[in-house]
């Protein structure tokens, strides 16, 4: 143990990068430079006379050697980690946070993340990304990603916020052409807007079990685009009613979902696989999932909706 202590910011860098999941990341979180950190974890490598990562261009995967020293190093480094932040808690978080959520999401929190959280914490940085495609979180050196959907990457730690409806929707004027579906069957003959990523289109499952593959002239990857294709009568399109409630409440848009046929959406927090969450982590999914939970509140009244974000 006396030769580890003399290598502690080996171990710290090591501790870090195992729960950010990568070098750059752990740089940024240690405000220094991805090789630094890599030195540093190669130093201490050798003092232990073991590898501790097995390192490849997509990943870094920790050797059961490096499994063993995460485990006992881990929870000390952690301890001293919760004590600074008691004793600094006063004067707030800083550093950098970088975040991701899909495009269609950002018109709903990003008006709170700005007007609420940014001001809380005037001395942290948001370093945002906002894309509907998935999201490499190492890779791409995000500290958090929110996603809807189901996440089963076994190398993620996803931390559930909220449950948001799903709703089938069409335009006025595709309903006077097409009739009104009363059953799930109905759908079967309707022209759809289709979520489609490549050659693949998505299909729309029922609360039942059942599915449908859409038919539709429509294909696009991207929950805006969808909402618009909608909104122009060009097709029927599965979004989330949190998305769509005003133009619900307005009438631009119809609910044309059967009762009950539809399951909620995961709505999901997402970081890389580690034992601690930084506390800037922490406290941006707290917020993200109180403002999900009135989001989905407000859309069952959407008349509300348009004045709760201004």
């Amino acid at each position: 143990m006396t030769h580890l202590l003399n290598e502690m910011s080996g171990l710290i860098a090591f501790v870090r990068t195992v729960e950010v999941g990568s070098f750059s990341a752990a740089a940024r979180d240690l405000k220094t430079s991805p090789s630094a950190i890599s030195k540093s974890v190669g130093r201490l490598e050798k003092l232990v006379g073991s590898r501790l990562f097995l390192r490849s261009t997509r990943a870094l995967t920790l050797t059961p050697d490096g499994q063993m020293l995460f485990e006992r190093i881990g929870p000390l480094l952690r301890e001293l980690d919760a004590s600074d932040d008691g004793l600094s808690s006063s004067s707030g978080l800083t550093g950098r946070l970088r975040f991701s959520m899909p495009v269609e999401m950002s018109g709903l929190f990003l008006g709170a993340i700005f007007t609420k959280f940014a001001e809380e914490y005037p001395d942290l940085t948001l370093d945002i990304g906002l894309t509907d495609r998935f999201v490499d979180i190492i890779r791409d050196d995000y500290d958090v990603v929110f996603r809807v959907g189901e996440v089963v990457q076994p190398d993620l730690v996803v931390r559930h916020l909220a449950d948001l409806d799903m709703v089938l929707v069409a335009a006025p004027s595709l309903l006077s052409k097409w009739g009104v579906p009363r059953i799930i069957d109905d759908f079967q003959s309707m022209p759809f807007a289709r979520y489609s990523v490549g050659s693949r289109t998505a299909h729309i499952a029922f609360a039942d079990g059942s599915k449908i593959l859409p038919t539709g002239r429509i294909d696009c990857d991207s929950g805006i685009a969808l909402h618009s294709a909608a909104r122009h009568g060009l097709g029927v399109a599965l979004l989330l009613r949190c998305v769509v409630a005003d133009d619900l409440h307005s009438g631009i848009l119809i609910d044309v979902t059967p009762a009950g046929a539809l399951k909620p959406m995961r709505f999901c927090a997402v970081h890389a696989l580690g034992r601690t969450v930084p506390s800037r982590v922490k406290l941006l999914s707290d917020f993200v999932a109180l403002e999900a939970q009135k989001l989905s509140i407000r859309a069952r009244s959407p008349g509300d909706s348009a004045a709760a974000r201004d």
